[in-house]
């Protein structure tokens, strides 16, 4: 395997994941193990992106690259502090650097059928839903860090939600960066699987316990909606300010099946989302929206590509940043309608608050038609305050500072009202008070 390690950054992994491949128990299933080594090799190709790549133009990843992460399974410990991060009326499931803990989680009773669990443990008593859905829907072929969380995949989230079932509370899966004696990286993987004609609400959650100590969280979360499946899902990315964040989320939908997401992106030094859906049966519906929020040095980068393979689908997507300091954001949306996806009905649309002159953002998004009944629309702003608001409201008494504050809730607010899970709502409220200059005056106006 050594032969294919061209690139020098990559060479560093050969060692751990020899180690890592060395440890696994002999139980595990040949496809497993056949396809971390296919991830690793194809990883080893790849090296990391480079800002020769296109869709890695604007995201600089070499110091990523240059640092050296210890693997996160010799860290494996969570505090209990973790309960900070859970919201109230929710199922929890806590990893701790990747690994499932179990004292800390709260599973509670199911119905029938139905599996929420850690990833490692349905490995072992459930290898027949994994391997029908596991890796089959991420590829590892174009993305370097999809290769990397597969070929070092051990542990994450399994949720199966069976034919008919209905799970009437949301479950939040939790999963929390550590301290170590120094840099690591956690190879989290979720796997959601909603069964035909069933409903589930899933929070997906990325914290920190440290704000100093660099790491690396490489995600990968697989969806897969079968037919008339109803899934809401949420992401909360708040990692530490030293934190890296690279993660890729992919959607499979069947015939008349419903999908929402609501990506929040709120820390990390440097953050990448890649969030791709497929609708591959008639009458699908895929709603797509998204916030970050950034100030700084921090940089967030999305990627966006929703595939209609199937006719009569509509997807909308609506992706607002706010960016302040010397923040950086990315944003690449794509809308691929496949030949014979008539009545495609899509709308992509990317809008960005700059609150500084240092404040940047790249956006472009775009439309490849290859049907000729569609209805197709995309664009995208940049801007900044509106002057003419700013001074209405301090003619009317408020100061400059809260008056540019309560404009900007203004902008967030029509994403943060889409968010149907109410403690989640009301935490992102209380970020968004607590990082506004006079927030508290925003939230007395609200």
């Amino acid at each position: 395997m050594s032969e294919v390690l061209t690139p020098p950054t990559a060479v560093p992994y050969l060692e751990d994941f020899e180690a890592f491949a060395a440890g696994r128990p002999a139980g595990e299933p040949q496809r497993l193990a056949t396809l971390r080594r296919d991830a690793f090799a194809r990883f080893a190709a790849l090296g990391f992106p480079t800002l020769a790549q296109e869709s890695w133009r604007y995201t600089d990843v070499r110091e990523l690259a240059r640092t050296r992460f210890q693997p996160a399974w010799r860290e494996r410990a969570a505090a209990a502090s973790a309960r900070r991060f859970f919201f109230d009326g929710c199922t929890h499931l806590v990893f701790g650097n990747g690994a499932f803990q179990p004292a800390l989680s709260a599973c509670g009773a199911v119905p029938s059928g139905v599996s929420i669990t850690s990833l490692g443990q349905a490995l072992r008593e459930l290898p027949a839903l994994v391997d029908r859905h596991l890796g089959r829907h991420a590829r590892f072929d174009e993305s370097p860090f999809v290769a990397l969380n597969t070929a070092f995949l051990e542990d994450g989230a399994l949720i199966y939600v069976p034919r008919g079932v209905v799970i009437e509370g949301p479950l939040h899966v939790v999963y929390v960066a550590a301290p170590g004696a120094g840099p690591t990286a956690a190879f989290p993987r979720t796997l959601i699987v909603a069964g035909e004609n069933s409903q589930v609400t899933v929070v997906e959650s990325y914290v920190a316990l440290d704000e100093e100590t660099p790491y690396l969280t490489c995600a990968v979360t697989e969806i897969v909606c079968e037919e008339g499946a109803v899934v809401d899902h949420y992401k909360l990315q708040r990692e530490g300010a030293a934190g890296y964040h690279v993660a890729a989320q992919q959607v499979w939908m069947g015939r008349n099946a419903s999908f929402s997401s609501h990506s929040l992106s709120l820390g990390a030094r440097l953050a990448r989302h890649d969030v791709n859906a497929l609708l591959a049966g008639e009458g699908g519906d895929a709603v797509l929206n998204g916030l970050y929020l950034v100030r700084g040095e921090q940089h967030v980068d999305t990627q966006m590509r929703v595939d209609h393979l199937a006719a009569h689908c509509g997807s909308h997507e609506l992706y607002k940043g706010i960016l302040d300091g010397r923040a950086r954001g990315v944003f690449n949306g794509r809308i691929h309608v496949h030949p014979g996806a008539q009545k495609t009905d899509a709308k992509q649309t990317n809008r960005n608050l700059l609150l500084s002159r240092q404040a940047l953002v790249n956006t472009n998004p775009q439309l490849e038609i290859f049907a000729d009944d569609v209805r197709c629309t995309h664009g995208s702003t940049v801007g900044q305050l509106d002057a003419d608001a700013v001074f209405y409201l301090r003619s009317r008494g408020i100061g400059e500072e809260a008056a540019k504050s309560l404009l900007t809730y203004a902008f967030a607010s029509d994403i943060v009202e889409r968010i149907k899970v109410e403690p989640l709502r009301r935490d992102l409220e209380a970020h968004l008070f607590a990082w506004l200059p006079k927030g508290e005056v925003v939230r007395e106006a609200v």
